[in-house]
């Protein structure tokens, strides 16, 4: 017998088996969604669906290859039928190349792209067939800093973060041109302390680290909880991501001199790339590696910027207070 309706809703989470995407797959169950977790790796779609319901939330897991159209919109029908309407997509599913350009085989660049690019084109599709019909409904795109800036050794990842960027905006102008009430909402991301540095296929002699300052999945997982409540066009999460967008809007070239010297050894840790735990970009890893990675010591649980970010109801109130308060005084004094 299916069970009763969730408070909230269906959501569906792509890669949801580990990183970021396990990180808001528990945050989204935390906040009454049942939740429908798409990825390749078995193990880890098995923990997530634990996960999801330790939290006495509904659970799918299912197998599938967001590169493959057929594949995800099979995937979303087989979402509706057992667990009802989808509600939210969240488009998160990665794969990336750490190696210089020229370095990268074009069969590796093109499954990077097929999962971090068209990933999003597809999982937008399928949300999109179901949520228009019915004039409701959200879409979340994780999106990142290197959006809007490229770095050295991640030319794939990149390259496909920026063409998520112009690809929702056409959506987007697409669905207010028909009035649809369906939103599509963007959220940039900082180096976060998931796990696909310890999987992520690498030419580099050392293992593969995020570009500082790093933040804990959790913490960006919230914010996606937020857009997710509160639809928003465009997030940025941390203050090094709006230093990245910002600087690269006013100083491009300074940026490229900056990477240049700091960008391929930045990326680096002290140990050899013989310490990862496997390789994801054709095949999931086996087991279950959860949200976080190796780098615990030197993540951030906290973030005045996502604090504020979290709180500017509160803190636009406070401000539109003072700004009364001011005028009064001001007024009075006057007098």
């Amino acid at each position: 017998m299916r069970a009763a309706p969730s408070a909230r809703g269906v959501a569906v989470v792509t890669g949801g088996s580990a990183g970021l995407g396990r990180a808001v797959v528990r945050e989204l169950a935390g906040r009454g969604w049942d939740v429908a977790v798409l990825a390749r790796g078995r193990d880890g779609l098995a923990g997530a669906v634990r996960d999801v319901a330790s939290r006495g939330r509904r659970a799918l897991g299912v197998v599938c290859d967001v590169g493959d159209h057929e594949a995800v919109d099979a995937a979303a029908a087989r979402v509706e039928a057992e667990l009802g309407p989808i509600e939210v997509w969240v488009n998160n599913a990665m794969a990336s190349v750490f190696a210089e350009f020229w370095d990268v085989d074009p069969a590796d660049y093109a499954r990077a792209t097929a999962t971090t690019y068209f990933g999003y084109v597809n999982g937008t599709r399928a949300a999109l067939a179901r949520m228009r019909p019915r004039d409701r409904g959200r879409v979340v795109q994780v999106g990142s800093a290197l959006a809007h800036r490229g770095i050295p050794l991640q030319s794939a990842y990149c390259g496909a973060k920026h063409a998520i960027v112009g690809f929702t905006e056409s959506v987007i102008t697409e669905l207010l041109h028909e009035g649809s009430s369906v939103t599509v909402s963007i959220v940039h991301m900082p180096g976060m302390n998931t796990t696909q540095f310890g999987w992520v296929r690498s030419r580099l002699p050392k293992h593969p680290q995020p570009v500082a300052p790093i933040y804990q999945p959790e913490l960006c997982a919230r914010v996606v909880g937020d857009v997710v409540d509160r639809p928003r066009r465009t997030t940025w999460v941390g203050g090094s991501t709006i230093g990245t967008i910002l600087g690269n809007r006013v100083a491009a070239p300074l940026l490229d001199r900056y990477l240049a010297r700091t960008g391929v050894d930045g990326q680096q840790t002290d140990q050899p790339r013989g310490t990862m735990v496997g390789d994801y970009l054709h095949e999931p890893v086996p087991g279950d590696h959860g949200a976080r990675g190796p780098f615990d010591e030197q993540s951030h649980e906290r973030s005045p910027q996502v604090w504020a970010l979290r709180h500017r109801r509160v803190l636009g109130g406070a401000a539109a207070g003072a700004a009364a308060l001011t005028a009064g005084l001001l007024a009075r004094s006057r007098r």
